[in-house]
């Protein structure tokens, strides 16, 4: 006698299962963060492996993330929420989100952007994403970050510069990316590019979308993570 199988909406289920990942995953981060509030109490080593513990599983939470955004596009349950956002506000969201790694691998965070700067975009959305990029140049990097936000005409420009050894060439061609279909072969997925590009191209405008681009030589030698909103 053989058992049927039953029908099963894996994605859904997948879904599902991550939704409940990401729950646990923010107590983690709670408690890395209240555990942080005493962190001078512990040594050196301790300090260094707390930091490291919220730096993963920050990252790991991002990439949650990144998993449900593209399951709900996919279903087209994400909605795009566009509205004015000062950018002085996702800036300071992002370095708190990031502080105590960035305090204790003594990175410095260079900011520049307009007194009063705000733009149009989904706030959750380029959060997300741009917290992303921030925490691949504090892996890749060394000792300097550069936020840096500028309009130029009818666009805003956001540029993340690190210190790092650059983007690898095949990440530097990623223009030639099937924009419908993540490569998932490998080691690198690509992911989150994939994800970024999805996120800019959602916000549109005049017949213009947004863009994403990946450089080297950047202010400090290493990588340039850019995007470009209509």
């Amino acid at each position: 006698m053989t058992l049927a199988t039953p029908s099963i909406d894996f994605a859904a289920v997948l879904a599902s299962t991550v939704h409940d990942m990401k729950n646990s995953l923010c107590m983690l981060i709670q408690s890395t963060e209240l555990i942080q509030q005493e962190s001078r109490q512990l040594s050196e080593p301790a300090r260094d492996e707390l930091a490291r513990l919220n730096y993963e599983a920050n990252r790991l939470n991002s990439n949650l993330l990144q998993l449900l955004s593209l399951y709900r596009m996919e279903r087209q349950r994400l909605p795009v929420q566009i509205d004015q956002h000062y950018i002085a506000d996702i800036v300071e969201e992002i370095l708190l989100k990031n502080q105590f790694y960035i305090e204790q691998r003594n990175f410095t965070i260079h900011v520049e952007q307009p007194e009063q700067l705000n733009w149009f975009f989904d706030y959750d959305l380029m959060l997300n994403m741009l917290n992303d990029a921030v925490a691949n140049a504090l892996r890749y990097g060394d000792k300097e970050i550069l936020l840096r936000f500028s309009q130029h005409a009818d666009t805003l420009l956001i540029e993340v510069h690190d210190d790092g050894p650059g983007f690898p060439v095949f990440m530097l061609n990623s223009d030639e990316i099937d924009m419908n279909t993540p490569d998932l072969t490998g080691n690198h997925t690509g992911l989150g590019i994939f994800f970024a590009k999805l996120i800019a191209k959602a916000h549109t405008n005049k017949g213009q979308s947004g863009i994403v681009e990946l450089a080297n030589a950047s202010r400090y030698g290493g990588g340039i993570f850019r995007v470009t909103l209509p």
